[in-house]
């Protein structure tokens, strides 16, 4: 058994940060009077400070954003010296747990020095293991209960994980959404205290895989997410607010002004406070239309936006009878007929996700699209877990190089 309290102690230890001036912008504070809070989308440091305002009130890291921050060396010294209290764990398990401290640590860090929120992201070796994922989650929130807010993924074990974390006082960040049907099975099941939208990565799935020029799918999602969402947490009375992540041009932030959260790159807010004139108004009554160069129902691409009433209902039951395992979510997902949220792939298919990065090919899938065994929001949320899951394994190769 791993010395818990041991590892606690040491990631709290000599963390001397400055904490920065919080200087207010006119420009930031019009946009948080549209009714949207900003966060910072980044743990790099030196990012960070070069945009930082007042009314930013959170950064997030991911799998990527925090494997692009150890790349760079700045911990190499830092980890071997966690080897003595992991002395005992299989090495595997000890590069797992060196992770978690790096990611605590670094959290901690960001809290120090800009006195705001971080999200702090789940190992994805977790994903589908909801004992791992309530062990973390819990760790995470003891070792900074006033800024911590836990990142899971979406899975079907991270939504009953997420749940069970909810209920245990734990702030929960529900990534890897892509659409609004996936947010309001969170929303009704998980009740975490954030969800998302990766906007950016749906208009790039469009263009690449050229069946329109990309522009307003992303924000229409959006949108029509913000929508079901806010009957949700009045039904529910829940605290749930929606993050618009993944942007990926300033112009976004006036198109999609009173979403309940913009997470902002910190080139995007720079040239956000360049090029926009700062005179944000709500635009939560937009109807966008996705520049698609196929019909919206073709190939399912309106289940972006689109939400089926049964499946409504099916989320607020699941969400009162919470399944005990993803497995059984798994199953009664697809034994009511929602096969494409949750799919069976084989190896090779598998395998084709993780090789395509974060944009699926979508010529590969047209067949399994099309019969309905798999949805293009569905294959976006995979292919952004394995996304995360190289990124994570480049990490976790550099802790790896450095113990050996």
């Amino acid at each position: 058994m791993i010395a818990e309290n041991k590892i606690k102690e040491y990631i709290l230890k000599g963390i001397e940060e400055e904490t920065v001036n919080r200087h207010t912008d006119q420009f930031w504070t019009n946009l948080h009077n549209c009714g949207t809070t900003i966060w910072l989308d980044t743990g790099d440091m030196d990012e960070a400070l070069q945009v930082w305002s007042g009314e930013m009130e959170a950064l997030t890291t991911n799998n990527t954003l925090i494997n692009k921050v150890i790349q760079k060396g700045i911990y190499d010294d830092f980890i071997p010296r966690t080897q003595e209290i992991l002395s005992s764990l299989p090495h595997d398990r000890k590069i797992m747990e060196t992770a978690f401290i790096l990611n605590a640590r670094h959290g901690l860090r960001l809290t120090k020095k800009f006195g705001g929120f971080v999200s702090v992201e789940l190992h994805t070796a977790t994903a589908h293991n909801i004992d791992d994922i309530i062990n973390y989650g819990l760790r995470y929130r003891d070792i900074c209960p006033e800024k911590f807010i836990i990142k899971v993924p979406y899975t079907a074990a991270g939504l009953i994980g997420a749940r069970l974390l909810q209920e245990k006082g734990v702030r929960i960040n529900f990534t890897l959404g892509f659409s609004a049907r996936q947010n309001v099975m969170a929303a009704n099941i998980a009740r975490p205290d954030f969800l998302n939208v990766f906007l950016g990565r749906i208009g790039v799935y469009v263009v690449d895989n050229k069946i329109g020029d990309g522009s307003c799918i992303g924000e229409k999602t959006v949108i029509e997410t913000q929508k079901h969402i806010r009957d949700i947490r009045s039904d529910l009375g829940t605290g749930t607010r929606l993050i618009a992540a993944s942007i990926r041009h300033h112009d976004q932030l006036e198109m999609m002004a009173g979403v309940d959260v913009f997470t902002i790159p910190p080139k995007v807010a720079g040239a956000a406070r360049k090029e926009l004139s700062g005179s944000f108004t709500s635009r939560l009554n937009e109807n966008y239309t996705p520049g698609l160069s196929i019909d919206k129902y073709h190939e399912n691409m309106d289940k972006f936006w689109e939400v089926d009433s049964k499946l409504s209902k099916l989320a607020k039951h699941l969400g009162n009878n919470l399944p005990a395992t993803g497995p059984e979510l798994e199953d009664i997902m697809r034994n009511e007929g929602f096969v494409d949220m949750f799919p069976v792939l084989n190896d090779e298919e598998k395998q084709r996700i993780s090789d395509d990065g974060k944009i699926p090919v979508r010529s590969a899938w047209l067949d399994k699209i099309n019969a309905g065994k798999i949805a293009p929001d569905t294959l976006l949320n995979l292919a952004g877990l394995a996304s995360f899951t190289t990124d994570q394994t480049a990490l976790d190769n550099r802790i790896d190089s450095i113990l050996k």
